[in-house]
């Protein structure tokens, strides 16, 4: 879906959003309790996660959410995995494919099956402090103002266009988990309403720029 020239994708009434994720499910409860609201525009339709215990699965219980487990140690390999990710998303038809605390890296033919409408979020200011450890290497670095980033997937490890950013300042004494609960809650607020926006208005890709609507 993504040329050199740029691609729109159209905003619908309500789109279909399949959400992904290993944890308690933070992100997933913020967008659940965002789509109760008709005006919203976006439904979560399905939820995925590559562990069964996750609370993921409870909180698409609670909120009638059909759901699925995809465990690595089902399948043979890891290939044979990604495409057991893949089937289980392709059911529920989406939209829009979001990583909300998904904990494993998806194979380039995952992305391509969904190219252009995956959409993830990150503990840090894109493109500083790609990775699994965001919040680690900012604090590490020095840096005073650190955050969270909403981007598009792509092919390489945090490095899809960004579609939108939100500032945390890092405070005297913070060690990981204080700055990261920070930015957790910053994260949170920035997807919901990123994919609200989207799902609303719209979003015209072309290269590296997003923009949402407009």
């Amino acid at each position: 879906m993504q040329t050199p020239s740029g691609h729109a994708i159209d905003a619908t009434s309500a789109s279909r959003l399949v959400v992904l994720a290993s944890g308690g499910g933070s992100n997933l409860a913020a967008l659940l309790a965002a789509h109760d609201d008709p005006a919203y525009g976006a439904r979560v339709v399905g939820v995925v996660t590559d562990r069964p215990g996750a609370g993921a699965l409870d909180l698409a219980h609670a909120a009638g959410v059909p759901s699925a487990v995809v465990a690595m140690k089902d399948f043979d390999d890891r290939a044979a995995w990604n495409e057991g990710v893949a089937q289980a998303v392709r059911v529920f038809r989406p939209d829009w494919v979001v990583l909300a605390g998904f904990m494993r890296v998806l194979a380039p033919q995952f992305v391509r099956r969904f190219e252009g409408r995956i959409l993830n979020t990150h503990p840090a200011l894109l493109p500083s402090f790609p990775g699994a450890h965001g919040v680690r290497d900012a604090l590490a670095h020095g840096v005073r103002i650190t955050g969270c980033t909403v981007h598009l997937v792509d092919d390489g490890v945090d490095t899809g266009p960004i579609l939108a950013q939100a500032a945390v300042p890092v405070h005297d004494g913070d060690d990981e988990p204080t700055l990261h609960e920070r930015i957790k809650s910053a994260e949170r607020a920035l997807l919901v309403e990123t994919v609200g926006r989207i799902a609303r208005e719209g979003l015209y890709v072309a290269g590296r720029h997003a923009t949402i609507g407009g």
